[in-house]
């Protein structure tokens, strides 16, 4: 069988989960299929400094290294890429070789590096959250997207944050060589072969500001600790010590969003991990997630993700042993 060339862009700063961890995969891979070879290339060979400090080998230098032939170059993020998507001849390596290569990809913040390159434009892309708003001020020419995991838009695939990568990097071998050899890959690296979920799953952050003060924070610790209890206005106003006016006036301040829509959304994410981890019917989620009904979780998830509860749970269900 012909091995796919598979090329990982490195630089000062790179974040190294993002390398190693899509680089463990295609070798998992490759093991079972013998289709890959890996290769890292950075801006000059040698050395190079990891934003942890690590410091990992380059086997090869753009200067070094043929941009004809790649198969899939994989651009990685970290705090150095903003730096390196000013350095010329990486850029213009990276246009060389991602404009022939079959397909492009970037890890996190590696998609500034395809975004300089003009790989990206037109496309629509994810990104780590934390960056969500830098790559729509620096590149409008692309759609961002930061709610995936990762995106196939054509030949470009983008993730999200550093472990996103896995999640990525498995979907190139599962497109590669199907289920079967991805699955195997998965369960050798105890991993989901779809992940539950979008990165608003990892915490509050990612979708709401943190609450600045005691009241408010109380509410929100009671909301995530039993999202099926009664919480409506009156019932949060209570436990903040507070008006119900001055709980709305300072909650939608402080979180960004409204006591009900913030509600929801815990929800809605209690939904989705009953939907992806167990058997139980939607009627008896909906009761449990407190949405009283099936119909009142169908729209509010309908709302809250595009999907169906049922669809959702097709496409993210954990995979299980027989």
């Amino acid at each position: 069988m012909d091995q796919r060339r598979i090329v990982f862009v490195i630089f000062d700063g790179f974040q190294t989960l993002d390398l190693v961890g899509p680089h463990d995969v295609f070798q998992h891979a490759a093991r079972l299929t013998g289709g890959y070879r890996c290769e890292v290339v950075a801006p000059a060979r040698g050395s190079v400094r990891s934003a942890s400090g690590l410091p990992v080998h380059a086997d090869y230098g753009v200067a070094d290294l043929d941009p004809v032939g790649v198969d899939t170059l994989v651009a990685v993020g970290g705090h150095g890429v903003d730096a390196a998507c000013r350095d010329p001849a990486l850029v213009s390596w990276i246009l060389a070789a991602g404009g022939e290569a079959r397909r492009v990809a970037s890890v996190c913040s590696g998609v500034f590096l395809l975004a300089a390159a003009g790989l990206a434009t037109g496309r629509r892309v994810t990104t780590h959250w934390a960056r969500e708003q830098q790559l729509r001020e620096a590149h409008p020419e692309v759609t961002v997207d930061c709610d995936p995991i990762f995106i196939t838009d054509g030949r470009v695939w983008t993730s999200a944050g550093v472990t996103a990568g896995l999640d990525l990097a498995l979907a190139l071998v599962e497109d590669d060589h199907g289920r079967e050899v991805a699955h195997a890959v998965a369960k050798e690296l105890v991993m989901f072969l779809r992940r539950p979920g979008t990165q608003s799953q990892f915490s509050v952050p990612l979708w709401s500001r943190q609450p600045r003060t005691g009241p408010i924070r109380t509410v929100v610790s009671a909301i995530h600790a039993d999202p099926s209890a009664a919480h409506g206005i009156a019932e949060l106003a209570g436990q903040a010590g507070l008006s119900q006016r001055h709980l709305q006036r300072r909650f939608t301040a402080e979180v960004g969003m409204s006591p009900a829509a913030y509600v929801e959304r815990v929800r809605i994410e209690a939904a989705q991990r009953a939907l992806t981890e167990g058997d139980d019917p939607v009627e008896a989620i909906a009761r449990r997630c407190g949405f009283g009904t099936a119909e009142t979780l169908r729209r509010a998830f309908h709302r809250n993700t595009r999907v169906t509860p049922s669809d959702y749970r097709n496409r993210f269900r954990t995979t299980r042993e027989p």
